[in-house]
């Protein structure tokens, strides 16, 4: 199902010439033109389909500091402060609101997992105001919550914002400042010289430039590969469902192991389904499976292993391709999955007798999105050695939402060479070639 998205007309001409070219119009993509443009470089933005239109516009919505691994916990701060004055700052509605979330706590194992989270974050304890509740101040929280919860990790100061209009205003934003933004204009390669970046090559023709920043999600590995680059990343598929207008609903968002939900601008929730996301095995499952064994092994009990069309469909799909041909980028404008069959049945039906006043909801849509993963769940938000003036920004794993202006901005401070407010080293290319492979730390 095509999302409802607020539409970005192109920009009638392809520049000749910018100082950075951004791949893909996701909120990371999006978000890094804004603070380059900010600054006064020139940028273009090319989309292979519309702004926002995979996994950006497909999302839960969700702005969350809790859960996440310690060393990514100062991007996710400075994430968190920019969503904040983000209307005002654009002028332009978001949907960014402050809300509160809350992850459902059902056993003994559950609440010590929760504490001792907040035990490896208790550094920035006093920013991200996260406790663990006890069964009663989780009744405060969420009225009505089923007794068989024990309690959960609760962030008073997490948000949402809606998918289907952040990226696009952003996007709008970024053309403001001046700002090219070129949709349907995929890029099939870079170009160098003297063996650093000069420029590259879209379908409509060629853009010269000093610098590419690859933000285009579940697409990264297969651009790196054919540009000679091993990037390790695979997809996971995850179903989402909406309903219409809905009264007397919590306010606080919440997840819990069988579904998530969240308030909608409009009145009404997006609901996902919670911890759980299926992986399609595919060809390059295959190839990594001993990078992400560690990650598989601890979330398990998260992850449904489907083997389906995907795999003779990546097995066939070209791997390389010259730069004067059509890429597999023209071939599928919009990733646009299936979601998969029964989840969100079986998610509504344990969501309403949690919550019986989702009962009367009426569902008015549902869609699914391919999620961008790297071996330790951790993005990649750095320059590749290997290639100056190329710089990767993907794999957040499932908080890229979240966490995209701020490593917007990150990705703006490495390309202009600005001290970075951020620590970037936790999100380096190479981690995964210099010296020990990086461990996976659970997320709650």
């Amino acid at each position: 199902m095509r999302i409802d998205l607020d539409p970005v007309p192109s920009d009638a001409q392809l520049p000749s010439r910018v100082d950075v070219v951004v791949i893909g119009g996701g909120i990371l993509g999006v978000s890094t033109a804004y603070f380059l443009a900010r600054r006064g470089v020139s940028v273009a933005v090319c989309e292979k389909g519309e702004i926002g239109a995979e996994q950006s516009g497909r999302n839960w919505g969700w702005v969350r500091k809790q859960g996440g691994d310690p060393s990514e916990i100062p991007l996710t701060l400075h994430s968190v402060e920019l969503w904040e004055g983000m209307n005002q700052d654009i002028g332009a509605e978001t949907g960014f609101r402050t809300c509160g979330s809350v992850s459902l706590a059902s056993s003994a194992k559950d609440i010590a997992a929760c504490e001792g989270w907040v035990d490896s974050v208790r550094e920035y304890l006093p920013d991200l105001g996260t406790r663990v509740l006890s069964t009663r101040e989780l009744q405060t929280i969420l009225p009505g919550a089923p007794r068989h919860f024990l309690g959960g990790l609760y962030t008073a100061t997490d948000g949402r914002a809606e998918p289907q209009l952040a990226a696009p205003a952003l996007a709008k934003a970024a053309r403001s400042r001046g700002a090219a933004i070129m949709t349907h204009c995929a890029v099939r390669g870079f170009e160098t010289s003297a063996g650093r970046i000069s420029g590259v090559v879209t379908e409509k023709g060629s853009i010269a430039c000093d610098s590419v920043v690859l933000a285009g999600g579940a697409w990264c590995r297969i651009f790196c590969a054919n540009m000679g680059i091993f990037l390790p990343q695979l997809k996971l598929r995850t179903s989402v469902m909406r309903t219409g207008p809905l009264e007397g609903g919590p306010a606080s968002a919440a997840m819990a192991p069988g579904y998530s939900f969240r308030r909608r601008l409009d009145g009404g929730y997006t609901i996902g389904t919670g911890f759980m996301n299926y992986a399609d095995l595919v060809p390059d499952s295959i190839r990594m499976l001993s990078l992400f064994w560690p990650t598989i092994r601890h979330e398990w009990s998260t992850i449904r292993l489907r083997l389906g069309r995907r795999f003779l469909d990546e097995l066939t799909a070209p791997s390389r391709w010259r730069l004067d041909r059509v890429s597999p980028f023209e071939a599928t404008r919009v990733l646009d999955p299936d979601p998969v069959a029964g989840d969100l049945d079986r998610v509504l039906e344990t969501l309403s007798a949690d919550f019986p006043v989702f009962r009367s909801a009426r569902i008015a849509g549902q869609w699914a999105g391919m999620i961008d993963v790297s071996p330790d769940a951790m993005p990649f938000l750095t320059d590749v050695p290997s290639t100056p003036g190329f710089f990767i920004a993907t794999g957040f794993s499932g908080h890229g939402f979240g966490n995209g202006p701020g490593a917007g901005h990150l990705m703006a401070d490495l390309v202009t060479g600005a001290k970075p407010r951020v620590d970037p080293r936790p999100f380096r290319f190479s981690r995964f070639t210099d010296g020990p492979r990086p461990e996976y730390r659970a997320r709650v």
